[in-house]
Formats: C-alpha cells, sequence, structure tokens
C-alpha cells in the first residue's frame, strides 16, 4: 500500500466504517480532522499514534501526562518514557521497556513505558543475541492504550479529554507527519 493513511488504518485495525469516512489519498491530518469531526474518537487517536514519528508520540503522551493526578507507578512509567525521549538510547528503551513488562501492562505507567520500550530494538531477553524487532505499530498501540487511560482518569470528562489529546497532537502531525528523517524533541514542550 501507498497511502500511508490507509496503511495505518489496516495496523491498526480501524474499522471499516471509519475507513470509509476518509477520502482516497488523504494527508494524515486531513484524515484525522474527518475523523475528529465525526465523533470517532478512538480511530483519530489511533491514526495519530501511528502517523507521527514514535518519539513524537512518546513525548506526546508525556505532555498530556504531566499534570495529571498519577500514582507512584504511573509517575515512574511516565518518568521512564521522558527519559526515553530526551536520551532515545537502547539503554533507556530496554529500561521502559522491562517497566512495562513487569508492570504485565496492567496499569498507566506500564502503558506509557512501554510505547517508549517497543520503539526500537529488540523484544528479546536482553541475554539473547538474535534480535526480534517490534512490529512497527507497537509504540502506537501503546500509545492509544495510554492515551484512553489518561482520559479515564476523568471519566465523566472522558470523550472531551480525548479529543483534547487528540487536538494536542494534531498540531504535530501536520508539522511531522511522514518525516521519519526530522529530528524529534529532546525536551518535552
Amino acid at each position: 500500500m501507498d497511502d500511508p493513511v490507509r496503511t495505518a488504518c489496516v495496523e491498526m485495525a480501524i474499522d471499516d466504517d471509519a475507513r470509509a469516512l476518509l477520502p482516497a489519498g488523504a494527508s494524515a491530518q486531513d484524515a484525522v480532522r474527518i475523523l475528529l469531526d465525526a465523533g470517532r474518537l478512538q480511530p483519530a487517536l489511533q491514526l495519530l499514534a501511528r502517523l507521527l514519528p514514535k518519539r513524537y508520540v512518546v513525548a506526546w503522551l508525556c505532555q498530556c501526562a504531566r499534570g495529571e493526578p498519577l500514582g507512584g507507578d504511573d509517575r515512574a512509567g511516565a518518568a521512564l518514557a521522558e527519559q526515553w525521549v530526551r536520551d532515545p538510547s537502547e539503554h533507556n528503551r530496554r529500561i521502559a521497556y522491562e517497566f512495562a513488562g513487569a508492570d504485565g501492562y496492567r496499569t498507566l505507567g506500564g502503558w506509557l513505558a512501554a510505547a517508549a520500550g517497543w520503539s526500537g530494538g529488540s523484544l528479546a531477553p536482553a541475554a539473547q543475541e538474535t534480535p526480534v524487532p517490534p512490529p512497527a505499530f507497537l509504540t502506537a498501540r501503546a500509545a492509544t492504550a495510554a492515551i484512553n487511560l489518561l482520559a479515564a482518569i476523568e471519566p465523566d470528562r472522558l470523550d472531551q479529554r480525548r479529543a483534547a489529546f487528540a487536538q494536542r497532537a494534531l498540531v504535530l502531525l501536520g508539522e511531522h507527519a511522514g518525516e521519519p528523517g526530522r529530528p524529534a524533541p529532546t525536551r518535552i514542550p
């Protein structure tokens, strides 16, 4: 598939009804706006998370988590994700990955760390020589879970918060979609 939006829809398992709203050849930003305008928040978040460069996705998550009333494990996962954004070394990725695995992907902190941990490298144990690279969409799947958990901190405002989080990333998407060689942020906005 040559169409990055269509490819992202397939990778993120976006439902057929949401896909039908998207005209062929729509830009990433237009596709997300169409879904947001139609009230299709989940597919819009999924597309955002998949179409942004991975480091931008994790930076977006960290920005959304900032100022939220997080528990200890959630703060720890957010701190590891921020550490990886600041220094995307294999060491920092591995620490985030191992934290998420130890968490069992049960908490917001686990999903925040997983977004960084699944950004590259290998999913195999550190001692294993043969690398097992994560699928390219795995960071986006973790990010979608994390954003939904962040929004659920205030369940009475769930959709409002999800839409607000999407708007934050929409700006980044317009600036950086489809630019894999572009340097990612070294500091969290």
